[in-house]
């Protein structure tokens, strides 16, 4: 059976404007992905959306992230594309990263939480510093709200620090790139074809009295 995956740019730039250097790395692992069987079945760009702040799944009216979280749920693999902004993930992908906090106390009877056996993987750019870092920041967050993160997990490029170049400028993309996204896909399509043949047991007591 096909995985699907389902990508989110955090960028800060809402669609219909300026082109994103972050669609451009998601693409690049949707099309790796692809030679594995897996199908990306769309891109959410968060700006587009009344994500409203909070920890829980539902702030109410108006909060669009509901929805959203259902969608990204519905899928086997989560390709997470940020920006750099300041060395840091951009504010959008902090606050995604914050509502799913809500998933540690959604869990079943075993202890496991919805992202459970589902991948995620990392598409980070920049033209600064700071790649390792959100790389960092951006797994633990997703480690402890229950997603699996595959060995070479994060594909990213920076540019020449205090420049102006893009990842979405460049004539052809990078050897290293290409090739870390070759690895990312196969891990990837790996562990989330492995994981939806035999989800995680959880534990049975988990919760009560021992």
């Amino acid at each position: 059976m096909p995985l699907k995956a389902i990508a989110i740019n955090c960028s800060l730039k809402r669609s219909g404007g300026e082109t994103s250097s972050t669609d451009e790395m998601i693409d690049l692992l949707a099309s790796e992905l692809a030679g594995h069987g897996v199908d990306l079945t769309g891109t959410i760009r968060m700006a587009d959306h009344n994500i409203l702040p909070g920890v829980t799944s539902d702030e109410g009216q108006g909060d669009d992230w509901p929805a959203l979280r259902s969608r990204i749920l519905d899928h086997d693999m989560l390709i997470f594309g940020t920006p750099i902004w300041l060395g840091q993930m951009s504010s959008i992908a902090k606050r995604v990263i914050e509502r799913m906090d809500a998933f540690l106390g959604e869990t079943d009877d075993c202890g496991r939480m919805p992202s459970f056996g589902k991948v995620a993987v990392a598409a980070i750019v920049g033209n600064e510093d700071g790649a390792h870092s959100v790389t960092a920041d951006l797994f633990q967050a997703l480690n402890d709200e229950g997603w699996t993160i595959p060995a070479g997990g994060a594909c990213y490029w920076v540019g020449e620090a205090m420049q102006s170049k893009d990842f979405k400028d460049l004539d052809q993309v990078p050897k290293p790139v290409r090739e870390t996204a070759q690895m990312l896909a196969s891990n990837a399509a790996h562990i989330a074809r492995l994981l939806k043949d035999s989800p995680y047991p959880g534990v049975a007591s988990h919760g009560k009295d021992q």
